[in-house]
């Protein structure tokens, strides 16, 4: 689009004579003549009004010999570069001539470096580099011979670039190495245009090429002109082109487009200056003076022009920042709705992020995104053109069934479709640039809340008063950012369940979010989204509600028989509540309760990796889920036997035993109660019953019948260290000797340790049972009942008293020298002391019968455990010798290795002993010589016949007087010391 960049005026009328040459020096023109004249032309009255003539200050006749061809002024240098038969130096105050390069005669194009003083020129086929001195000398640098004639040069960098003929060429300053850039064309000659930021402008045709100082192409676009332009001016953001028939003006902004033309004939030559463009024409001089940026920023919006208005901003001054911002932000407004009406959404959006405009301004331009209700929401801005954009928010619904759609309507639905998709990606994105400031800002925000309610009452009450203040109306600063936030999260998960993408809405939910509770929560159960709300209600903390969910989402994956999209499974719900057993234990074990028999040990290690108390989780399940309690107890104690105390482990066997309990009195009653009869609930309280020690022993004892369970009783009298009543049971009333043996290992096993007493005698009491006679069961009844109606202390040291006693043996001494040494210092308590073999005879006075097989396997397998004197005084005498082979072989072999032993030991004792003897010996037969040259190591006197003493290293001899003085001396130093202290 065409707006008008620059005024042109008028500034000289008819002039006489044939401009060649044109320069600006500040408000002067200075214009050489085809006639060698200078003329310098100044404006009327020194005002900003550019419609004042310039009249004429001064024309310097003579100024040089033939036409002046180019001009420069070096206002740094306050220099007058000029061209005509030969380059001279002018001073600009005066106009006197400095310099003359005579070299340069006949040099037909210069060029200047003002950064380093440095003057190229072209002459036929050579190019001459001088220096200037500062002074008025310039001295010679370089000079490099080129292909043909140069046209056109300019300085880039180091380097210069040439124009030589139809082609460009980098002339390497340093070694004069010419490198090809590209040929400039037949119709035109080259031109050469120096860029403010060090590029070049080369001109193609009526094409502008891009290159940098090296003449490598820059990728930036071209500038294409109307035609072949015959000289080019650079002044930002424009690039003015004289052409043959008009002046051109171009953006240097991509994509170059062309912004005015003004017509005007017989244009000989442009120059720029300090505020405007000078033209020289055949008969007059007119000036292009840049039309305000504000007024050129108008025109270009008003015509729809919104990118190059946006340019101009930029180019306003820094003391108008103020004016720059808001125009920046109503261009972009007006730019963003004139692209969303021509559906580019994105780049809409990106104005509007530019302008800095509401979210509630955006979002209003889409009818079908719901937002929560707020007291900060801005009513649109009016707009000159009015639209209508409810059609794009409207996704394509169904037809009627009596109608079939035309192919046009079904193209229009599917446009429909496609447009709002696009609409909603647009805002997608605006709204994800937005964000992170806005969390950024809420987040800070409740912070503040935090450590104001962490600093007291008062001050908080105080600072809020403030911020309410400056609020308007009710509503506290202090809310307002995570009020938008709400509405931009909000819509942000919106426009993403919109256009189908799921998986990005929860990553918005599963992170920090300000999402309204009430209207995503009805967006996702329409829209049957349930991952999605799980992931809304744990970031509200609405943890029972989740939970909820997920349960019924478990039930209805176990239901289902379909193939449904996404299962869901009881770990489910174990996953979630791992976060939670430390803020809500309680809604922990609530939730657990439903998967608890589904994954047990999934559970149950929730329990202990959340370090829930076992207590108040096995009242739980007590209350609740009484028939997982003894499971969660097992799987409990499988993991962590240290986790559950002893209360737990007198439950668990507590339930297990009325679990035995309820199936024994079933069985009796139908009367197939079988003592050897286990399921694996009796097998469990067996178990329990031996391998743990937490529970009540005495308590359990109570609760047992008398004439069954016997197996389980006599693990409960082991407890009570009633060894001897547990092993009567085994023996008389389960008729098991093998379960005998196995429990008087046990036992031993567990007490093997020299300092627990009665640690060998476990087996002479399950000797004593065999040889006993066989008791009634009325008498254990009695003795058990017994047990249970008194106190357990009374009971116990009554039980004791009914042990057998011992009336003295014979053969006791004889007996005894059997043993060895180790098991002759063995003692025997009260319930296996001696008894001589008449002993039996009284106790079989009821016709039992001995266990003697049971006796003889007994000594045969456990003859290493068992004291074999005590053993043996035990035996009745009708024992015969080679039924105790196997008992007594084994036993004498270990007795004679033991005395074999023990005599090596006393051996090696004795010649140890010998050997520190001798030791002791060779260290007292130490010799000392004494010659009349050895001296007294204290007084330093010789030795002589004196008495003398050795101290004990053996070398170091003082006479034993002097060895007695120092005594005292010691003895009476030390006295003085302590009655110092």
């Amino acid at each position: 689009m065409v707006h008008s960049a620059y005024d042109c005026l008028e500034l000289v009328s008819n002039f006489n004579g044939k401009i060649e040459a044109i320069q600006s020096y500040g408000s002067k023109l200075l214009l050489g003549c085809s006639d060698g004249s200078l003329r310098i032309y100044s404006p009327e009255t020194e005002s900003s009004d550019h419609s004042k003539p310039y009249l004429l200050e001064k024309n310097l006749t003579g100024f040089a010999k033939k036409p002046i061809v180019s001009m420069e002024v070096v206002e740094s240098r306050e220099l007058l570069l000029s061209l005509s038969e030969s380059i001279a130096f002018h001073r600009l105050s005066s106009l006197e001539t400095i310099a003359v390069i005579t070299k340069a005669k006949g040099a037909n194009v210069f060029c200047w470096d003002d950064r380093r003083g440095f003057l190229c020129f072209a002459r036929q086929k050579r190019v001459c580099i001088f220096r200037h001195d500062g002074g008025r000398g310039f001295v010679e640098v370089k000079e490099f011979g080129v292909p043909d004639v140069v046209k056109s040069m300019s300085w880039c960098g180091e380097n210069i670039c040439l124009g030589i003929r139809r082609e460009y060429m980098i002339l390497n300053t340093s070694n004069g190495a010419l490198s090809e850039v590209f040929t400039s064309g037949r119709l035109a000659p080259p031109l050469v245009v120096p860029l403010p930021s060090g590029e070049l402008l080369l001109g193609k045709e009526n094409i502008g090429v891009f290159v940098d100082q090296n003449g490598k192409l820059i990728p930036e676009g071209r500038i294409l002109w109307s035609e072949a332009p015959l000289e080019v001016v650079i002044q930002k953001p424009y690039a003015i082109a004289l052409l043959s028939r008009f002046v051109e003006i171009r953006s240097l902004r991509q994509p170059y487009p062309l912004i005015q033309t003004i017509v005007l004939r017989n244009v000989r030559h442009l120059c720029q200056s300090s505020n405007s463009v000078i033209l020289a024409l055949d008969n007059s001089i007119q000036g292009l003076f840049p039309v305000p940026l504000g007024a050129q920023i108008v025109q270009l919006t008003a015509s729809g022009n919104f990118e190059e208005a946006l340019s101009l901003c930029k180019l306003l001054p820094p003391e108008e920042s103020s004016l720059r911002a808001a125009k920046e932000g109503s261009i972009h407004i007006r730019y963003a709705h004139y692209l969303f009406e021509n559906g580019s959404y994105e780049d809409a959006m990106d104005h509007f992020l530019a302008s800095q405009v509401d979210i509630t301004y955006v979002l209003s331009l889409y009818p079908s995104i719901i937002l929560p209700k707020t007291t900060i929401v801005h009513e649109p801005e009016k707009l000159d053109i009015e639209r209508d954009a409810s059609h794009l928010s409207r996704v394509s619904s169904g037809l009627s069934d009596d109608m079939e759609p035309s192919s046009s309507e079904e193209s229009a639905a599917l446009e429909s479709k496609k447009t709002n998709h696009n609409m909603l990606m647009g805002l997608i994105k605006y709204l994800q640039k937005k964000r992170g400031n806005f969390i950024e800002k809420a987040t800070a925000e409740g912070t503040e809340e935090v450590v104001l309610d962490a600093v007291g009452d008062s001050f908080a009450s105080y600072n809020r008063f403030k911020k309410a203040n400056k609020g308007r109306g009710n509503i506290s600063v202090g809310s307002v950012a995570r009020e938008l936030a709400a509405i931009l999260d909000t819509a942000l998960l919106q426009a993403l369940l919109l256009t189908g993408q799921t998986s990005a809405a929860l990553e918005l939910l599963r992170g920090v979010n300000y999402c309204d509770m009430k209207i995503c929560e009805e967006i996702l159960r329409k829209g049957n989204l349930n991952v999605a709300l799980l992931e809304l209600y744990k970031c509200k903390s609405l943890h029972r509600q989740a939970l909820e969910l997920l349960h019924k989402l478990v039930e209805e994956s176990i239901s289902s028989q379909s193939e449904i999209t996404q299962r869901f499974k009881p770990e489910d719900i174990v996953e979630y509540l791992k976060p939670l057993c430390e803020t809500d234990p309680i809604l922990v074990l609530e939730f657990s309760m439903l998967v608890l028999e589904s994954c047990p040990s999934q559970t149950i290690e929730l329990f202990l990796s959340g370090n829930i108390p076992a207590d108040m989780v096995n009242s739980y399940l007590k209350q609740h889920s009484p028939n997982m309690q003894a499971r969660y107890l097992e799987l409990m104690l499988a993991m962590n036997e240290n986790a559950i105390s002893g209360n737990l482990q007198n439950e668990m066997v507590n339930i297990y035993l009325s679990e035995v309990l309820d199936w024994h009195a079933d069985l009796n009653a139908q009367q197939n109660w079988d003592e050897k009869t286990y399921t694996p609930t009796r097998k469990k309280l067996l178990s329990a019953l031996e391998g743990i020690s937490g529970y009540n022993p005495e308590v359990l004892l109570k609760r047992l019948p008398q004439d069954a369970l016997y197996e389980e009783r006599a693990l409960l009298l082991g407890k009570m260290n009633q060894h001897e009543l547990a092993l009567a049971l085994y023996v008389h009333k389960l008729h098991v000797p093998e379960l005998a043996l196995s429990y008087c290992d046990r036992v031993y096993e567990s007490m093997h340790q020299p300092s627990v007493k009665n640690s060998r005698n476990i087996y002479l009491l399950l000797l004593q049972i065999y040889l006993n006679p066989r008791r009634t069961t009325a008498s254990f009844e009695n003795i058990i009942s017994h047990l249970l109606l008194t106190s357990p202390s009374s009971a116990m040291s009554r039980v004791s008293s009914t042990s057998v006693k011992s009336k003295g043996g014979r053969g006791t001494k004889k007996i005894a020298e059997i043993e060895g040494a180790e098991d002759s210092k063995v003692s025997l308590s009260s319930t296996d002391s001696s008894k001589s073999d008449g002993d039996t005879d009284e106790f079989n006075e009821g016709g039992s019968t001995i266990m003697l097989d049971e006796v003889l396997d007994l000594l045969s397998r456990r003859w290493d455990r068992i004291n074999g004197a005590q053993a043996l005084k035990l035996l009745p005498r009708e024992t015969k010798l080679q039924d105790l082979l196997s008992f007594l072989g084994p036993l004498l072999r270990k007795s004679s290795e033991m005395y074999r032993n023990y005599s090596v030991i006393k051996s090696l004792r004795q010649s140890e002993n010998l050997q520190v003897k001798d030791e002791l010996y060779s260290q007292r037969k130490s010799v000392v010589k004494v010659t009349g040259d050895s001296m007294c190591s204290l007084c330093r006197k010789k030795i002589g016949t004196s008495v003398f003493a050795v101290y004990p290293n053996g070398s170091t001899l003082v006479h034993f007087v002097c060895f007695k003085d120092s005594q005292n001396m010691k003895a009476v130093t030390k006295g003085t010391q302590l009655r110092k202290r």
